[in-house]
């Protein structure tokens, strides 16, 4: 049975995590194992507890207790289940929530990135995209569309920023990923993966390119935001791979691009 507490003290401690902790203060960098995060929506919270994930606690809009995530509440007994008005939750945590619901859960350790990646035949690395929403939607499409494992530098946006595995749809606990060191690159090459710049060049092959088809290991690397990948890196890789643009476009956002790109390097080629 859920400990239901209807908020009455904005100022509660225990309310901390939902309106006045950050991003970087829940994920904890001096003590990682003290590491939360904060999940939004039903279907973002049953994806993460069927990954395993420790609710602490859960934030939802009162005529949803016995209604909507009835369900998804059933599956937390015994952790505090704080509920107001949406109006009042929306003026507790600044933001109107997803379907009424959000869960502060325990971050598990973090994976090692090259171990990951070693049965694995297409991933994704993605160079300090920052933003969390592309994070988000990259990883759902990395998800849906064939891809094994998503690889971050650490200039990225954490993938269980809260609207980062939002965006995501909980796919952010459904597919591997991890955080690169920054000479892991090169490490990746030594497991046989040929690694594939996708970047706006001339000097470079198209993206149904069938050199690429018959790869047996690939690693997509994708970059911020505006700037794309630095060339230092895309001397680095195997291959620089541009998606044909029409009608005057210069380029797709990176989130864009990533589906085009998974589509045509990942699923199509999952059993050359």
């Amino acid at each position: 049975m859920n400990n239901i507490i209807e908020i009455t003290d904005f100022n509660a401690p225990e309310l901390d995590v939902y309106a006045r902790l950050t991003e970087a203060q829940l994920l904890n960098k001096e003590f990682p194992e003290k590491g939360l995060f904060v999940a939004e929506s039903p279907k973002v919270i049953e994806r993460a507890l069927d990954a395993g994930y420790e609710p602490v606690s859960c934030l939802t809009e009162k005529r949803h207790i016995g209604g909507e995530n009835k369900h998804v509440l059933a599956r937390m007994k015994d952790i505090p289940v704080f509920c107001s008005e949406l109006d009042v939750l929306t003026q507790l945590t600044g933001f109107k929530l997803t379907r009424g619901m959000l869960c502060t859960m325990k971050r598990k350790p973090q994976p090692d990135a090259i171990r990951i990646c070693k049965d694995k035949r297409r991933i994704v690395i993605l160079d300090k995209v920052m933003n969390p929403t592309n994070v988000g939607a990259i990883i759902r499409s990395a998800a849906a569309l064939g891809m094994d494992a998503v690889l971050l530098t650490p200039g990225c946006s954490d993938p269980l920023y809260r609207r980062a595995a939002r965006v995501s749809m909980g796919t952010v606990f459904q597919i591997d990923w991890a955080f690169l060191s920054d000479d892991s690159l090169d490490e990746i090459k030594t497991m046989g993966f040929k690694t594939v710049a996708m970047a706006l060049k001339d000097n470079s092959l198209s993206i149904g390119d069938p050199r690429l088809a018959k790869e047996e290991k690939l690693a997509v690397v994708m970059g911020t935001e505006g700037d794309g990948l630095a060339d230092i890196t895309i001397d680095n890789c195997d291959y620089t791979v541009k998606i044909p643009m029409f009608h005057g476009v210069d380029s797709l956002n990176v989130a864009a691009a990533s589906a085009v790109a998974f589509y045509e390097l990942g699923i199509k080629h999952n059993d050359i």
